[in-house]
């Protein structure tokens, strides 16, 4: 086996934070990165940096720069994915991706291209952090969460993992050995000014992977959380009071210090160890005792 014959890692949120620490580790362990993202022009140059680190391991790289809680730009990057996988474009006959009439006929025409290639996706991460920050209730209705502004936090921060799950379970690219991870927090069950909707998507999101390891297990796919402790990422300096969370970790950590993206990589890379296949459906726990103790 080569170095980098272990297979495919498809990160969803894969510019910053933990999603690009995982996607560097993962590359570095031997395997090849598929990554999608949204991020505006001018932060190009920083991913473009970061692709360069990943394939200068030797990997194989592919990122993809779109709105991963949108059914036509999932069939995208499918069909993408297939691209690379078999060396030649996907041919959909003119259907319509946006049209959801078409769902099931594009997703026919994906799994046909990619008959040769079961389970060539070896674990997929969900590390995806946009949503709303604004109270649920305030005297002024412009400061409080809207229907919209829910709704979408809990699209994209939860429900998009199940959409992406279920449709590379149809083209079976997620197959027996297979495993999926999601990212969630304390924050799952704590309340804090401005978070409740990031918290009630972060709880939607581990009920959906208790759910789906319950329906993949028999399968052969696995299906988890990863918690991390308090994390000085690009989205935790945006939720209102960052700084007095962040001195409240440390203040509680037995280790002294906040948990980092590259703790999250190093964790994601022991568990892609293919001895490790009977941890399902749970929270590994990634924070150095600081919700613990």
């Amino acid at each position: 086996m080569s170095h980098h014959d272990k297979g495919w890692i498809l990160i969803l949120g894969s510019s910053s934070g933990f999603g690009a620490a995982c996607s560097k580790a993962l590359a570095e362990a031997g395997f090849n990165i598929f990554g999608v993202h949204l991020d505006r022009a001018g932060a190009m140059p920083r991913i473009n940096e970061l692709i360069q680190e990943i394939a200068a391991t030797g990997a194989q790289v592919k990122f993809w720069n779109k709105n991963i809680a949108r059914d036509e730009n999932r069939l995208e990057v499918i069909a993408g994915i297939a691209e690379v996988l078999t060396g030649k474009p996907v041919d959909f006959g003119g259907l319509n991706l946006a049209d959801e009439n078409n769902r099931d006929a594009a997703l026919t025409i994906l799994s046909d291209a990619l008959k040769d290639h079961h389970g060539a996706i070896k674990a997929m991460l969900h590390s995806v952090a946009f949503g709303s920050l604004q109270p649920f209730v305030s005297d002024n209705l412009k400061e409080q969460t809207s229907r919209k502004q829910m709704e979408m936090t809990l699209d994209v921060m939860a429900n998009s993992m199940v959409y992406w799950v279920q449709d590379l379970c149809r083209v079976r690219l997620l197959e027996r050995g297979s495993k999926v991870f999601s990212m969630t927090s304390a924050g799952s069950r704590r309340a804090w000014y401005g978070y409740g909707p990031v918290s009630a998507a972060k709880a939607a999101l581990e009920a959906h992977t208790r759910q789906l390891a319950r329906e993949l297990g028999p399968r052969g796919i696995l299906v988890n959380c990863f918690e991390a402790g308090v994390t000085d990422t690009p989205a935790m300096r945006l939720i209102p009071g960052a700084d007095v969370i962040k001195s409240e970790a440390l203040r509680r950590n037995p280790g002294e210090r906040l948990t980092t993206p590259e703790d999250i990589a190093a964790t994601f890379v022991a568990l892609m160890d293919p001895r490790v296949k009977w941890i399902n459906g749970t929270t590994v726990r990634v924070d150095g005792g600081e919700d613990t103790l």
